[in-house]
């Protein structure tokens, strides 16, 4: 009942721990290379680059172990850079050698053609039937029992292994991202991986960890049905994901709360001008994962800035909500460089890593950005390798750095009045009829406008490393109106890393509008869903009748175990 991990330091695992956990089983970490006689079975997780996972195994003496673990025929699963591992190698690093299990090499998306990294929920085909017989890995169940084209797995990824006959018997599913064809899972022998990451595909994905770990075991009854591959062709399937998101802050009691501004503004206009209270943090975002919520933001509005690294509030709400939440988790507010109250300085890649390992898949970058951005134009545009932005991307890889802008609408009466910004006409006239505007990045949660506009600043963190942008909207904040389809639609045209709508949603209307008019992955709402005022099967239905493509709510969420 006792499965080990194979961590390279890279990146989220407790997610994968507590899956592990809540099916039934004891997971215990590789720490010398004993450990690989004593396993029977072996999970293999990654995210980050290709590179540092393969130079990790080879520094910690893992890399020949791990080998002689796979050829002993004993089970072995990878997910993500853990599958791509089995590999030659990856374009990511070229010159750095994989396990060379499977002969194949990883190759980057056509970013040509559409955005990289490819985020988000998509299906996964079968390629061959999967079996009846507990002493075959070949049992392990990709599909639960809706059927292959109602599951959705979560993929984060810019490389992958391309769809070849050369590699064929080792497919057990392909996946379509736009115009390219690539290899979802494998299965072949004693040999099981997934490129998407079941610890983070809700229902659907605990049950490919239970197969799994359910494998071999005598007291475990495995499904009776045979999934076999569907006749049609593998087909682009990725939804656009919506995002529940969750201010934190601590109240005039101490206590650590949800809550949600108007323009930013967090204190109630009436009862004392107390911090509005909607929730618990992790309370609500359990609440958010049961009703289908495709990812969930915690945004910290606290400073915190006595606390020490450890002890540091939101730490605990990521252990806590990780616990219980099988979707990808992001947290942003306070990634920068900090000291302790005793003295001991921490970089900004040291506390995104304690996030990372707390829970986090994502982190975001607010504030940090805005002076980031300052720095590279002031170099005529060139990166430094130094910022937070570049530090997490290397080590973790561009999809955990999310970009959290802030801006507000700066009018114009011409784009000469504001020669060094991206100004836009507006449909929207300002108040003394200006026809013109442009988009101002702030600071410190909006008390502070800088130099700097948003097209500046989205187009020089994606140079920097970042992954994916998280636009909100000053003036839309909190009035219920729609989202700014203007800053929008701008942002999006102006990156090709995956963009998420923020701030303005009132009704389900809202969603379908922004996603048709500018073609962003994701929309992120807070007020409408803390207050029930809008709930997030709501939005999903209204999407789905107007045929936007959308994760279908689990209903079996909680149902783990036979």
């Amino acid at each position: 009942m006792v499965v080990y991990l194979l961590d390279y330091g890279a990146g989220n695992v407790r997610s994968l721990v507590n899956a592990v956990r809540k099916i039934g089983y004891e997971i215990e970490p590789i720490t010398s290379i004993e450990d690989f006689d004593k396993a029977n079975k072996i999970i293999f997780p990654g995210v980050g680059s290709f590179g540092p996972a393969m130079e990790s195994l080879r520094k910690k003496g893992f890399y020949e172990p791990l080998k002689k673990y796979i050829a002993s025929g004993k089970p072995f699963m990878g997910i993500c850079v853990g599958m791509q591992s089995l590999c030659l190698g990856s374009e990511e690093n070229p010159g750095v050698e994989g396990l060379s299990i499977i002969p194949t090499t990883v190759k980057r998306f056509n970013g040509k053609t559409k955005t990289v990294p490819q985020m988000g929920w998509n299906g996964a085909h079968l390629e061959k039937e999967q079996s009846q017989d507990k002493n075959s890995l070949s049992s392990v169940q990709l599909i639960n029992h809706r059927g292959e084209e109602d599951t959705f797995y979560y993929f984060v990824h810019s490389y992958a292994i391309p769809y070849s006959e050369d590699i064929k018997d080792w497919v057990l599913s392909t996946t379509t991202y736009k115009d390219e064809k690539y290899v979802s899972s494998i299965q072949k022998g004693n040999i099981f991986a997934t490129q998407f990451h079941p610890e983070k595909s809700g229902y659907a994905g605990l049950m490919i960890l239970k197969s799994f770990l359910d494998f071999g075991e005598k007291d475990k009854v495995g499904s009776t049905n045979v999934a076999v591959p569907l006749p049609t062709p593998c087909r682009d399937r990725l939804t656009r994901r919506i995002i529940a998101c969750l201010d934190v802050r601590t109240n005039d009691q101490g206590d650590l709360v949800v809550t949600k501004g108007d323009q930013y503004d967090v204190r109630e206009k009436k009862d004392g001008n107390n911090v509005r209270n909607l929730g618990k943090p992790v309370d609500l975002a359990k609440r958010y994962y049961e009703e289908g919520a495709d990812e969930i933001t915690f945004l910290n509005i606290t400073s915190f800035r006595d606390c020490p690294l450890r002890d540091l509030p939101m730490i605990e709400v990521l252990k806590r909500a990780s616990e219980s939440i099988f979707v990808p988790l992001t947290i942003g507010g306070g990634i920068r460089d900090l000291t302790d109250p005793d003295g001991v300085f921490h970089s900004a890649l040291e506390v995104a890593g304690e996030y990372f390992r707390s829970g986090a898949d994502k982190i975001s970058i607010g504030s940090d950005a805005v002076y980031a951005t300052e720095q590279f134009m002031a170099r005529g545009n060139k990166p430094s390798g130094d910022t937070a932005i570049e530090q997490i991307s290397k080590v973790y890889g561009a999809q955990a750095v999310v970009i959290s802008v802030d801006p507000r609408r700066v009018y114009v009466k011409s784009p000469e009045d504001a020669p060094n910004h991206h100004v836009l006409p507006t449909k929207y006239p300002g108040p003394n009829g200006e026809n013109y505007c442009w988009y101002q990045c702030t600071v410190k949660g909006g008390r502070e406008g800088r130099d700097v506009d948003v097209y500046q600043l989205v187009t020089s963190c994606e140079a920097m490393g970042a992954g994916e942008i998280l636009c909100n909207c000053m003036d839309k904040d909190g009035t219920n109106s729609g989202f700014d389809l203007e800053l929008i639609a701008d942002v999006k045209k102006a990156v090709s890393i995956p963009v998420i709508a923020s701030s303005g949603a009132g009704k389900p209307e809202h969603f379908t509008e922004v996603f048709e008019a500018t073609d962003v992955e994701a929309a992120l709402a807070a007020g409408i869903f803390h207050r029930r005022e809008v709930p997030i099967i709501s939005v999903k239905e209204h999407l789905y009748e107007t045929h936007v493509p959308v994760r279908p709510v689990e209903k079996e969420i909680t149902k783990t175990t036979n």
